[in-house]
C-alpha cells in the first residue's frame, strides 16, 4: 500500500460512518498541505504561496540548472506539485442539483473538475506520453497585477475499437431502496444495457448487485455468444434494502479477481448514490480490497455517481484509492457520453502514477495560486519518487491546471516550468516531459482574446470559486460569467458550454432568490 494511501484510511472512515477553493503552493518549510495526499486534508481558507525575493545563490543556482529539472530549477517555496485528475463528477453532480433547484454544498464543488469537463483542444503528443502547453492572459478589471496561467497536459486519441486490448469488466450496481428514484436504478440498466452493446466479442463482463448484502449476478462473461444472457442479468435488476457498499466492492474486486485476464484491462466500474448505511463503516476492508487489487493484479476503479442526493466524497476517496476515476451522469445524454463513447475506447491506460509539478521563477513572479486541486496535491520531494501515487490517465485525455500568478512589478522572462512526470502502464519506466511560459505570452487580455477554449475554462474555475465562496482575484458576477459562457457558446459551436451558462443562470437566480444582494457588491470584468 503507498505512503498516501495509508495517510487517509482514517479519512475515509470517517465519511462512511457518517475555503476557499485556491490553494498556495507547497513550501520547503511549510508543506503540511503538499504532504496531505489527495483526499486528505480539510478544505478551507488558504492563501497563495508569496515568493520572496532571490538570494544570490539561489538565483545562481537556478541559472545552471538543466530544463524541467523542476527540484533544481526553484526551491521548494516556488514548487507546486499535484496527481493528475480526470474525474468530472463534481461539475456533474452541480448540474444536477442546480437543475433540481438547489445549490450545490460548497464542499462537493472541485474546481479542477468544472474546468476538466470542458475541451481544450491541446496539442496531442506522437506516440504515448503527454504534450504540455502552458500559456495565459489578464483577468482585467479586478485582478490587476494578476495573471491566469494554463498549465494543459494531453495524452494521444485512443485507439481503434479493434485496435485495443479486450476488457475484462466488473460492474458493481447498487440496487438499495435510494436507487429506486427516476434516475437511478433505471438510467443504470439503460446505460449498461447500452454498452452490452457496443462492447466487442471478445470482451468480458460480470455483474455483482449489493443492497443490505453482495450477490453475483453473472461471473467473468464473454460476451461472444452471450449477449442476451447478459442483458437479462441487467433487467433482472430491481431496488432492495439498505446500501452495504463496503459489501459490494469487496465482492466485485472478488470477481474482478477469479476473472481476471492476462493482457486485458480489468476494470470494476462501481454504480451508485454513494449513500452508504450499512456495513463496513471504517473503511479499511475496502480500502485493503481495492489496494491489494491494484497493485497485484492492476486492477482499477471507475465511479459513476447518479441520483439527485449522492456520496460525491465517498466515491471519490473510493476511485483515488482505486487509481481510478469518477464521473456523473444525469440523464441518458450522460449516459450514453460515458457508456457509448468514453468507457469502450478508454478502457485501457496510457499513463500510471501521473504527477505534475510547476516550478515558478523567483526572479518574476510574486505570489501563485493553483485553482483546486486541494485533495490531490503531492509533498514536493515525492514528486520523483514513484512508489507515491498519482493519477491515472487514459487515451484522448486532457488535464488542466489553472493558477492565478502575480508577476513583479516590471518583470520580464521566465515565468513557470511545468513538468508532467508518469509510468508506462504496461513496463512501469518512469518518463517526463516539460513547457514553460515567459511574460510575453500573458500580455493579453483574457476576454475577448483569441483564445475561446482559455476563457471556457476561467469561466468554470470562476463559477466553481463562487459556488464555494472563494475570492479568487477577478472573478465576475454570475450574471457576467452566464453572458460570457452563451458568447463562448456560440463562438465555440459547443452544446457543453451552452450548458454551463444554463448551470451559472440557474446559480445566479437561486442566489438573488436566497437574499438580497447589494447593488454592486461583485464585481465586473471588463
Amino acid at each position: 500500500m503507498g505512503r498516501r494511501a495509508r495517510a487517509h484510511r482514517g479519512a475515509l472512515a470517517l465519511l462512511l460512518a457518517g475555503g476557499m477553493l485556491i490553494t498556495g503552493c507547497s513550501a520547503g518549510g511549510t508543506n503540511d498541505e503538499s504532504a496531505t495526499a489527495r483526499g486528505g486534508g480539510a478544505r478551507g481558507p488558504v492563501s497563495g504561496q508569496p515568493a520572496p525575493g532571490a538570494p544570490g545563490g539561489a538565483r545562481q543556482k537556478e541559472d545552471g540548472a538543466r530544463e524541467g529539472d523542476a527540484r533544481k530549477a526553484a526551491p521548494p517555496d516556488y514548487l507546486s506539485t499535484f496527481a493528475l485528475d480526470v474525474d468530472t463528477a463534481s461539475y456533474g453532480y452541480a448540474r444536477r442539483t442546480l437543475g433540481d433547484g438547489r445549490l450545490p454544498e460548497a464542499d462537493t464543488v472541485r474546481p479542477e473538475e468544472f474546468v476538466n469537463s470542458f475541451r481544450q483542444g491541446y496539442a496531442r503528443p506522437e506516440g504515448n506520453g503527454f504534450s504540455v502547453s502552458v500559456d495565459g492572459a489578464r483577468p482585467g478589471t479586478g485582478a490587476a497585477g494578476w495573471s491566469l496561467v494554463r498549465v494543459g497536459l494531453a495524452t494521444g486519441e485512443a485507439a481503434a475499437t479493434g485496435e485495443r486490448p479486450p476488457a475484462a469488466l466488473t460492474f458493481v450496481v447498487d440496487i438499495s431502496g435510494s436507487m429506486a428514484e427516476p434516475g437511478r436504478l433505471d438510467l443504470v440498466r439503460t446505460s449498461l444495457g447500452v454498452l452490452a452493446d457496443e462492447l466487442r466479442d471478445d470482451d468480458s463482463v460480470s455483474l455483482v448487485t449489493f443492497s443490505d448484502e453482495a450477490e453475483t449476478r453473472l461471473p467473468m462473461t464473454r460476451l461472444r455468444g452471450n449477449r442476451t444472457k447478459v442483458r437479462d442479468a441487467i433487467e433482472e435488476m430491481e431496488p432492495a434494502d439498505s446500501t452495504n457498499v463496503a459489501a459490494g466492492v469487496t465482492r466485485g474486486y472478488d470477481e474482478a479477481v477469479k476473472g481476471h485476464r492476462k493482457g486485458a484491462a480489468n476494470r470494476v466500474v462501481l454504480l451508485s448514490d454513494a449513500l452508504a448505511n450499512t456495513g463496513e463503516t471504517d473503511a479499511d476492508a475496502i480500502l485493503e480490497r481495492i489496494g491489494d487489487a491494484r497493485e497485484e493484479y492492476g486492477i482499477t476503479l471507475f465511479g459513476v455517481g447518479v441520483g439527485s442526493d449522492y456520496g460525491d466524497a465517498l466515491m471519490e476517496r473510493l476511485t483515488d484509492r482505486g487509481d481510478g476515476n469518477t464521473t456523473y451522469i444525469g440523464d441518458e445524454t450522460q449516459a450514453r457520453k460515458v457508456f457509448v463513447d468514453q468507457l469502450p475506447a478508454h478502457v485501457q491506460l496510457r499513463a500510471r502514477d501521473a504527477k505534475a509539478q510547476v516550478a515558478f521563477d523567483r526572479r518574476t513572479v510574486q505570489r501563485f495560486r493553483l485553482i483546486g486541486y486541494e485533495n490531490r496535491k503531492v509533498a514536493d520531494d515525492d514528486f520523483r519518487d514513484d512508489g507515491v501515487d498519482g493519477g491515472e490517465v487514459g487515451p484522448g485525455h486532457t488535464v488542466t491546471a489553472l493558477y492565478a500568478v502575480r508577476l513583479r512589478e516590471g518583470a520580464s522572462g521566465h515565468v513557470a516550468t511545468a513538468t508532467v512526470r508518469w509510468q508506462d502502464p504496461g513496463t512501469r519506466e518512469a518518463h517526463e516531459e516539460t513547457g514553460s511560459v515567459e511574460t510575453g505570452a500573458l500580455g493579453g487580455r483574457l476576454w475577448g482574446g483569441d483564445s475561446p477554449r482559455l476563457q471556457v475554462a476561467a469561466v468554470a474555475a470562476y463559477f466553481a470559486d463562487t459556488l464555494r465562496g472563494g475570492d479568487l482575484p477577478g472573478t465576475p458576477s454570475l450574471a457576467a460569467l452566464a453572458s460570457r459562457a452563451r458568447r463562448l457558446a456560440t463562438a465555440t459551436e459547443d452544446s457543453a458550454v451552452a450548458k454551463l451558462a444554463t448551470a451559472i443562470e440557474q446559480a445566479d437566480r437561486l442566489r438573488n432568490g436566497a437574499r438580497e444582494e447589494p447593488p454592486g457588491t461583485e464585481g465586473e470584468i471588463g
